[in-house]
C-alpha cells in the first residue's frame, strides 16, 4: 500500500512540474525589434525570429508593395510612410524590448522568420499597434484618429540619411543615401554638425538654409537624442553613477559634470583621512582646491600612484600636486626589469576610513568631465572601507604588483541592501570567480569594456552563447585594435558584439548578469589586468543597481549603428563621431585630428 502511495504522489509530482514547465515555456523574452512585425525572442536559450502574424505595419525599409498600396489609398508620399515607419519603430520597442511574452506559432514558416501571435502583459500585440495607427488590419487603418496624429507627428521629424562612412546626409529618396551600407536614419535636426550634405540631392537653397537657420532644440551635442536612462542610481549604502560620453565630444577641466561635482562632494566632506590611490592626477582646479581645502582644514592625506621610467614618461604629469598636499606619498617606481611593464592602475579613494569612492574613472580632464564612459561606485561601509585602507597600506609601504600578499578570509561583504566582493589584482584571482559567474548565467550577460584580451573569460562568453544565453558587448574603438584582442572568435561565436563610434573612450571594464550582478572596477579583462597590475575589482549583487546598468548598457547599444557589428570603428576619422575636432590623440598615435588622414576631408 505504501509502494502505490509513493508512486502516485511521484506521479503528481512530475504532472505538477510538467504543468510547470509547459506553462513557463510559453513566454519567452524579446531581444531585439527588427521591425515592428519582425521581433527576435529569446526562447529555451535560443534566439528566435518571429513574424507577427495578422497585421501589416509602417517600417523604415517599407517594401514597393507597401508603399505603392497605401501610398495612393491614403494619399502618403515615401517619405511619409518611413517616417511613420521611424515612429512605429520606437513604439515597438517600448513596448517590447526586453519585455516577457507569450508567443502562440502558427503552422508554417517563412524564409527568414517563425509566424505567430505575440501577447505582451497579457495583451495581443497587433491590437496594441492597430490601435495605435501603426498597425493596419485587412488592409485598413482602424484607428485614423491616432493615424492622422502619427502622421502629423511624422511630417515635423524631417528625417534624413546619413552615412557615417562618409559624414554625408540624404534625402531619403536619394540613391547614395539608399546603397550606404552603414546608413542610419535619423531627423534633420540630430545631424551633427560636421555632417556634409549630398550635392546630389539637396540643392544649394536646402544647403545655405542649414548653415543660416538655428534648428530648433538644437542638439549641440551632434548625438542622435535617445532619452537616456537615469544615470545615477542609489540603494542605500551604495550610489553608482554612469557617465554619458554620447553627449560630449570634447574634454574639459571646468567640473561640470555630475561625477565631478560629487566627487568634490565626496572630498568636503571629509574630515579626517583620505587615503587617495589613482594611476595619476591630471590637474582639475575644482578638485585640486577641494584638497587643498581638506588639508587646511586639518585632513591627513596619503597618496599611492603610478610613475614610469623614465619619469618623464609617466601618464599623467600632474602626481606633484597631490604629493605635496600628503603627508605620506609612494609611487609603484623601481629599477627592477620584471616590474617595469607593471602599473599601479587603481582608481579609489578611502575617506574617513568609512567610505570609499571606486570604479573606472581616471582623475582627469576627460574622465571628470563625461568625455569617457566610466561608472563609479560609492560605497558607505566601514568594514569595506577597512579592507581598501589595507589593501591602500601594502602599497603605501612599498608593496605593489606581486610583492603583495591576500590579507583575508574572505571576499564577500554586506553593505545594507547589497551584496559586494571584492577582489585585488594580483593576489586574488579575480578571473576565477568572473567566469564562475558567466558560467553559472541564466538569461543575459552585457560587457560595456575598453577591451577583452584574456582568454578564460572569452571562452566563458563563448560558452555562455552556445548554451542560449543572450550575450552582447560593447568594446571600445582602440581596445578593439589593441594586440590579442579576441573580437573575432567572439563574433565568430554569434555573439553581438559592436565597437563603439564617439570621440572619448568607452572606458568601463564591467560585466552585468541576470539582473542579479554587476562586475565593476579598475581591471581591464587582460592578462596584465589580472595578473601583473594594481587594480580591485568588484562584484555587487543587487537587482536596482544591475537593472539601472542594464538600462544604461542598452541605451549605448541603441546609439551605435549595427554596422559595427561587424566592423570596427576607426577611433580618430569622421566615422567617430567629435573625434576629428577634439583636440585628442584619439589613437596614440601621434597625430591630432587634421594631422590625421583619416580625418582629412577628402574632395
Amino acid at each position: 500500500m505504501k509502494k502505490h502511495l509513493t508512486a502516485i504522489i511521484l506521479i503528481i509530482i512530475l504532472l505538477i512540474f510538467s504543468v510547470f514547465i509547459t506553462i513557463n515555456a510559453r513566454y519567452s523574452r524579446v531581444s531585439n525589434v527588427i521591425t515592428p512585425a519582425k521581433i527576435e525572442i529569446k526562447e529555451n536559450r535560443e534566439i528566435k525570429t518571429i513574424c507577427i502574424q495578422g497585421i501589416e505595419t509602417f517600417s523604415l525599409e517599407p517594401d514597393e508593395k507597401f508603399v505603392k498600396r497605401y501610398g495612393k489609398k491614403y494619399k502618403l508620399s515615401p517619405k511619409d510612410i518611413i517616417s511613420l515607419g521611424y515612429l512605429a519603430q520606437e513604439h515597438s520597442q517600448k513596448l517590447l524590448l526586453n519585455k516577457r511574452v507569450k508567443v502562440k506559432y502558427i503552422k508554417g514558416r517563412q524564409k527568414s522568420c517563425n509566424p505567430a501571435t505575440v501577447r505582451v502583459n497579457g495583451i495581443d500585440y497587433s491590437e496594441l499597434l492597430i490601435n495605435s495607427g501603426y498597425g493596419i488590419k485587412n488592409k485598413k487603418i482602424r484607428n485614423k484618429k491616432q493615424f492622422k496624429q502619427n502622421l502629423k507627428k511624422a511630417r515635423k521629424l524631417n528625417l534624413v540619411i546619413l552615412n557615417h562612412h562618409s559624414g554625408k546626409y540624404h534625402t531619403l529618396d536619394c540613391p547614395y543615401g539608399a546603397v550606404a551600407h552603414d546608413r542610419v536614419i535619423l531627423p534633420f535636426k540630430q545631424l551633427p554638425k560636421d555632417a556634409k550634405p549630398c550635392k546630389f540631392c539637396h540643392n544649394s537653397e536646402q544647403i545655405n538654409n542649414r548653415k543660416i537657420g538655428k534648428r530648433k532644440n538644437e542638439n549641440k551635442n551632434n548625438i542622435p537624442q535617445i532619452i537616456p536612462p537615469k544615470l545615477t542610481y542609489t540603494d542605500g549604502n551604495i550610489r553608482m553613477f554612469f557617465t554619458d560620453y554620447t553627449t560630449k565630444q570634447k574634454p574639459d577641466n571646468n567640473c561640470n559634470s555630475t561625477v565631478c561635482k560629487e566627487l568634490t562632494g565626496f572630498i568636503e566632506h571629509t574630515y579626517k583621512t583620505l587615503d587617495i590611490a589613482i594611476y595619476g592626477y591630471d590637474n582639475v582646479p575644482a578638485i585640486t582646491d577641494a584638497l587643498n581645502r581638506a588639508k587646511e582644514r586639518g585632513v591627513n592625506i596619503r597618496f599611492v600612484y603610478d610613475q614610469s621610467l623614465p619619469v618623464e614618461k609617466t601618464y599623467y604629469k600632474d602626481n606633484d600636486i597631490i604629493t605635496k598636499l600628503a603627508s605620506e606619498s609612494k609611487s609603484d617606481i623601481t629599477n627592477s626589469p620584471t616590474t617595469a611593464n607593471m602599473i599601479m592602475h587603481n582608481k579609489f579613494i578611502v575617506s574617513d576610513d568609512s567610505k570609499v569612492f571606486t570604479g573606472s574613472l581616471n582623475l582627469s580632464g576627460s574622465g571628470l568631465s563625461d568625455f569617457d564612459v566610466n561608472n563609479v561606485v560609492i560605497i558607505n561601509s566601514t568594514e569595506i572601507a577597512e579592507v581598501y585602507k589595507k589593501e591602500f597600506e601594502q602599497m603605501l609601504n612599498g608593496n605593489f604588483h606581486k610583492s603583495k600578499r591576500s590579507y583575508r578570509d574572505k571576499m564577500k561583504y554586506i553593505a545594507g541592501n547589497n551584496e559586494v566582493e571584492i577582489y585585488f589584482s594580483p593576489q586574488d584571482n579575480a578571473v576565477q570567480r568572473i567566469t564562475e559567474l558567466i558560467n553559472n548565467s541564466e538569461n543575459y550577460v552585457y560587457v560595456p569594456t575598453f577591451l577583452l584580451t584574456h582568454r578564460k573569460i572569452s571562452d566563458a562568453l563563448i560558452d555562455a552563447k552556445r548554451r542560449g544565453i543572450d550575450v552582447r558587448m560593447i568594446i571600445d574603438a582602440n581596445g578593439a585594435s589593441t594586440s590579442h584582442t579576441k573580437i573575432k572568435e567572439l563574433r565568430e561565436s554569434g555573439i553581438l558584439l559592436k565597437t563603439e563610434i564617439f570621440a572619448g573612450k568607452l572606458h568601463a571594464k564591467s560585466i552585468i548578469i541576470d539582473d542579479k550582478y554587476i562586475i565593476t572596477g579598475s581591471m581591464n579583462f587582460s592578462y596584465s589586468g589580472s595578473d601583473k597590475n594594481d587594480e580591485n575589482t568588484l562584484i555587487i549583487k543587487n537587482t536596482g543597481l544591475a537593472l539601472s546598468y542594464k538600462n544604461f548598457f542598452l541605451y549605448l547599444w541603441t546609439k551605435i549603428p549595427n554596422t559595427y557589428l561587424k566592423r570596427n570603428a576607426n577611433p580618430e576619422s569622421f566615422e567617430s563621431v567629435g573625434s576629428c575636432n577634439d583636440g585628442v590623440d584619439n589613437n596614440f598615435n601621434g597625430k591630432i585630428d587634421s594631422e590625421e588622414e583619416s580625418c582629412q576631408k577628402k574632395n
